[in-house]
């Protein structure tokens, strides 16, 4: 099983980018997916997360309204849509998976990413 994170970059605040996370090596119909992140210094925290059929979205907080996840599951891909970036959006971005809802929004999910990183200039 791969997940394989992409599109993170160098941005100024207020600009936008979008990340993508491939999924391979297994079906995952019936899977969680979810956007986690990790800034310098600080905890891993969760992001955003939704189900295999696109349903069933969350986010926390701190991204809502500027932050959008979603799901081409014919490209077996999750999106991170990232607008009015901050720099406290500064992080490496992690997406995860699972079969069981709470595991990835609590950030215990079978399944891990290597990590994009976005930075965000003030």
């Amino acid at each position: 099983v791969q997940l394989q994170a992409s599109g993170g970059g160098l941005v100024q605040a207020g600009g936008s980018l979008r990340l993508s996370c491939a999924a391979s090596g297994r079906t995952f119909s019936g899977y969680r997916m979810g956007w986690f992140r990790q800034a310098p210094g600080k905890e891993r925290e969760f992001v955003a997360a939704l189900s295999w059929t696109g349903g069933s979205t969350y986010y926390a907080d701190s991204v809502k309204g500027r932050l959008t996840i979603s799901i081409d599951n014919a490209k077996n891909t999750v999106y991170l849509q990232m607008n009015s970036l901050k720099p406290e959006d500064t992080a490496v971005y992690y997406c995860a998976a699972d079969r069981v809802y709470r595991a990835v929004v609590g950030g215990t999910g079978n399944y891990w990413g290597q990590g994009t990183l976005v930075t965000v200039s003030s």
